[in-house]
């Protein structure tokens, strides 16, 4: 129902703005702008789906050979203690367990293109114990949530597009990142947890919380102590390895198990194929609304608004221009990359602007469409108060990016 509201809001605004600019500045080119973006978004949309077939269908023949040979299920039993307090309604060893794992560990790792599909396996097995099937579960919304918080130990994208605009240090935006999505992921636990009444003083759930602080600590430890060169390299090198070592898991435990993986892939790349075509629809609705919002004027009148306010109150202001940087990641990411990469050319990819720009870039991940992609993909109209609690992730997550580039780089 919410994002029923948001999207409508969308829409409703971009015809206000629009209409105000029109009224009071005579601009009456505004409304061609908006409605040639928003055929531009829509056949976006369906671009987008279209690249997703062939990464779908690969991955989630992988994740069926995986589910066969039981790979699946032993990574649902190595989380379970941590899970089954995080998703009470899902009954332990249950499939969904393993696919869950699986997509956290690629978002881990900055594999967008592995943690989609393998978050729609994720999605799906959590449909099957859903009694609504058009209403999101306590169970879908905690994952989501994680997803929307986009906890990632090594940011590639952000550190090859720091390289190409020619950063002295494209690695240096790794720590500030890695503490910005974790405090993210963090709060998102945190609120749901009360949100759902899951018991936070578990012991088993505080040594999680713990133990993944330490990692973070010891991953940011080892990489300070790398040469700026061996960084990227070796973040690279961890995370591919890992994804073929996961590849090769697959394999070899659906040969172990005697199965035709050959058959086992073909079946589970058709559900993926299908998949892709079902999520059209609802990345249209949000792409083309939040183009029109975009194209009529709204987003500069809210970022204007913003650090008008921000000048006001008497803050610091040298991180302002990374302000539209923070406003648009939950919209869009292309969108939000697209500003991150223009901050790094006005300004230098080393200016301290550009780096509170990657800072948030990398702190969480695109909100309205994951949640377009995931809900959509297993016929989830409902969202109850996923949109609210994902939100409040990728805010914690922006303004933590901004702390966080204070403490590193000033």
């Amino acid at each position: 129902m919410v994002l029923n509201y948001i999207w409508f809001a969308f829409f409703a605004i971009a015809f206000l703005v629009a209409l105000g600019k029109t009224i009071f500045l005579g601009d009456y080119g505004v409304w061609s702008e908006i409605m040639s973006a928003s055929f531009s978004s829509a056949a976006t949309a369906f671009e987008i789906s279209l690249g997703l077939t062939g990464i779908l269908s690969l991955w989630m023949g992988l994740m069926k050979i995986g589910e066969r040979g039981g790979v699946i299920q032993f990574f649902g039993r190595l989380i379970s203690p941590l899970f089954t307090r995080l998703f009470p309604g899902v009954p332990k060893g249950h499939p969904a367990m393993g696919a869950i794992f699986m997509n956290v560990s690629a978002n881990m790792l900055g594999l967008d293109n592995a943690a989609t599909p393998m978050g729609l396996k994720a999605m799906q097995e959590l449909q099957t114990l859903n009694k609504e099937k058009d209403r999101a579960t306590d169970a879908m919304i905690m994952f989501l949530v994680l997803n929307a918080s986009g906890l990632c130990f090594i940011p590639i994208s952000i550190m090859m597009y720091r390289a190409q605009a020619g950063a002295a240090n494209p690695t240096d935006v790794f720590m500030p990142i890695l503490l910005a999505t974790f405090i993210a992921t963090l709060t998102g636990i945190i609120a749901l947890c009360i949100k759902q009444k899951i018991k936070l003083l578990d012991p088993v759930l505080i040594s999680w919380i713990a133990g993944m602080a330490a990692v973070v600590g010891g991953t940011v430890w080892f990489f300070s102590h790398l040469p700026k060169e061996k960084v990227e390299l070796y973040s690279s090198f961890i995370a591919n390895f890992l994804l073929f070592a996961v590849i090769i898991t697959f394999l070899a435990a659906g040969m172990r198990k005697r199965i035709n993986i050959y058959d086992a892939f073909i079946e589970g790349a058709k559900d993926g194929f299908k998949t892709a075509v079902m999520i059209i629809p609802y990345l249209v609705a949000i792409l083309v609304a939040i183009a029109m919002f975009r194209a009529s004027g709204a987003m500069n009148v809210i970022t204007d608004a913003m650090i008008g306010a921000v000048n006001a109150i008497g803050l610091d202001t040298d991180w302002v221009e990374a302000l539209p940087t923070a406003i648009m990641k939950p919209l869009s990411g292309s969108g939000s990359r697209g500003m991150m990469v223009d901050l790094m050319s006005t300004h230098g990819a080393d200016s301290f602007v550009a780096r509170v720009s990657a800072s948030i870039q990398g702190s969480t991940d695109t909100m309205f469409y994951v949640l377009a992609v995931y809900f959509g993909a297993v016929g989830v109209k409902r969202t109850r108060y996923a949109v609210p609690y994902a939100l409040l992730a990728d805010i914690t997550g922006s303004v933590a990016g901004v702390i966080a580039a204070y403490i590193f780089f000033r």
